[in-house]
């Protein structure tokens, strides 16, 4: 299967870099609008009396896209889609979704207890393949339910990690900032200690010392690492001191931050971003191979087919655009779609590798 790009210029399936997976359940009207609004960026969980989350560029794509995959007009009603979408049932509406979508890669965030699609549901229902992104936080948080003193929470920690190294595919975490040097062990006792002293069960780690030991550990075991944040520019100190190291690590901005961390990927070479929502922009601010595609998607299945019609769009544009205008021919065209689409995400997470391990 390819997604049609020009008429000369077509993408291989999409590897998604980042998303969290899919929701199992049957969802009503309230609970589908509730878990659109956080795509379209809402904080709260309703729309304001005689409005709705499907009037959003994300609602919106919803329409057009999702309805045809299951077999329904496109830009129908939200309440005849979500008709169609019970009258077919939560397990085939998904399974129909999560094919129709045109990835065949997912690498899924794990970590925190969560009711969404694990990586081998969702490689199941999508007829692909999945890889698991261990989430760091949430990995120490579960050691520190369990750990009754600062020595057994680090050594703890420290084994729960090197074993997740042994099965993931890459770590992940926020990252506002970064050292450019590991925090002193003494720091890091005394921020274990405060923390473990006054937590609560299942309480969420935030202390920027402990954030930094989990970081500067997972880089040294050489699997790439993603690093979630709102403005990479405050961790170009950090990217400048790890270049050296042979982790490849890769931004995950908010937006609008995706310029900027398009740029660092450029400026370091061990530094990967993800393409953004605009590729056109992106690709004018670093070199084609060190950007990557990636959903985001959560919770609903309709993210994903949103996510990479969007983005596949986007090219096909961008694609008319330089071939018109000679700025390159269709197959190098095609050479550097395949990179962002796929070839990228295939190279920095070694995902052949992992796939001929899997099978072996």
């Amino acid at each position: 299967m390819s997604c049609a790009v020009h008429a000369e210029v077509a993408l291989p399936p999409l590897i998604d870099q980042h998303s969290h997976g899919a929701l199992h359940g049957e969802l009503g009207l309230g609970s589908f609008e509730a878990h659109l609004a956080a795509a379209a960026g809402a904080t709260g969980a309703l729309a304001p009396a005689g409005t709705s989350f499907f009037d959003s560029w994300t609602g919106l794509a919803v329409r057009r896209w999702c309805p045809p995959l299951l077999g329904i007009e496109p830009h129908c009603t939200p309440v005849h889609y979500l008709a169609r979408r019970r009258e077919l049932g939560a397990y085939r509406a998904g399974r129909l979704l999560l094919r129709g979508a045109g990835i065949a890669g997912f690498l899924l965030e794990s970590g925190a207890p969560s009711e969404l699609t694990s990586a081998r549901e969702l490689a199941s229902a999508a007829d692909g393949h999945a890889y698991e992104v261990v989430r760091l936080e949430p990995l120490a948080e579960q050691v520190a339910d369990t750990s009754g003193s600062v020595d057994s929470f680090l050594n703890n920690t420290a084994e729960a990690l090197y074993s997740a190294a042994q099965h993931a595919t890459a770590f992940a975490l926020s990252a506002s900032f970064g050292e450019e040097s590991p925090p002193d062990p003494r720091q890091v006792r005394r921020a274990a200690g405060r923390w473990l002293s006054g937590r609560r069960t299942g309480a969420r780690l935030e202390d920027p010392a402990l954030i930094q030991h989990l970081l500067w550990n997972a880089i040294a075991t050489g699997l790439p690492v993603q690093l979630h944040c709102v403005d990479p520019r405050p961790l170009r100190g950090f990217l400048r001191a790890t270049a050296r190291l042979g982790t490849d690590l890769v931004l995950l901005p908010r937006e609008p931050h995706h310029r900027q961390a398009a740029r660092l990927a450029g400026a370091f070479p061990h530094v990967y971003a993800d393409v953004g929502p605009r590729p056109a922009e992106t690709l004018g601010d670093a070199p084609f191979g060190k950007l990557l595609f990636s959903t985001g998607a959560r919770a609903l299945p309709e993210l994903y087919v949103t996510g990479a019609r969007l983005f596949v769009r986007a090219m096909t544009r961008l694609a008319a655009e330089w071939i018109a205008d000679d700025v390159c021919a269709p197959a190098e065209a095609r050479r550097i779609f395949d990179l962002v689409a796929a070839g990228n995400a295939r190279r920095v997470y070694r995902l052949d590798a992992v796939a001929s391990a899997a099978a072996g």
